[in-house]
């Protein structure tokens, strides 16, 4: 990894152009959890992405864009992965319990690792498959996990009934296809402009409900 200050000032930067300010010692926490992904990636292979001023923008950053968009006290980052978002929300928003899933015995135990090493006591860890798991949340995150319907149709049971389930999508076009699922309905798509990445992100979010929601982009 570079030096901690000079990716410290890169976050600094981009936070402000997501208009998020964060304490020092949060950026160091999400700075640590940079590093141990870093080391970890070695033998495990956790993340394609290896530059560490990447790794800022596209795991850090582009986890964080999504965080005006968080309600409630509970969320559940489905396919959590490496804990993306799962880990970078829980270090920047303390108070909001998070449910880290996944089936992948070796991410896992390097969410494990990093809820010890980082103190995340608000974290969970659930290991197996999102359609066995049951309880309920009031967001529900997933990141480029596959298509809408398919994660639906996984995971809908964990949707509180006035829960929203943020979905973290690459292009417009992945995602103009999206067929309604009743009870669930599309409630918006929103551009995120996040700093320094060179592609297109958009969150979806949908809701549950009886009721026809109206799309707004």
């Amino acid at each position: 990894m570079l030096a901690k200050n000079s990716l410290d000032t890169q976050l600094e930067q981009g936070l402000d152009h997501l208009g998020l300010a964060l304490s020092a010692q949060t950026r160091a926490s999400l700075l640590t959890y940079l590093a141990l992904l870093a080391r970890w990636n070695v033998a495990f292979n956790l993340t394609a992405v290896r530059q560490p001023e990447q790794m800022v923008v596209r795991h850090l950053l582009d986890s964080l864009a999504i965080l005006p968009w968080i309600k409630g006290e509970t969320l559940a980052d489905l396919g959590s992965g490496a804990g993306l978002p799962g880990i970078p929300l829980a270090i920047a928003q303390p108070s909001l319990h998070i449910s880290l899933l996944d089936a992948n015995g070796k991410k896992v135990r390097f969410l494990r690792m990093v809820r010890r090493e980082l103190r995340l006591t608000q974290v969970e860890i659930v290991p197996g498959r999102i359609q066995d798991q049951h309880g309920q949340y009031d967001c529900i995150t997933t990141r480029a996990l596959g298509s809408l319907d398919a994660m639906l149709a996984w995971g809908g049971h964990l949707l509180a009934p006035a829960g929203r389930w943020l979905a973290m999508q690459g292009k417009a076009v992945e995602i103009g296809g999206l067929v309604d699922i009743a009870p669930f309905y599309l409630h918006g798509i929103h551009r995120l402009h996040v700093p320094s990445l060179d592609a297109e992100r958009h969150l979806v979010v949908i809701k549950k409900s009886a009721q026809t929601g109206k799309l707004t982009i």
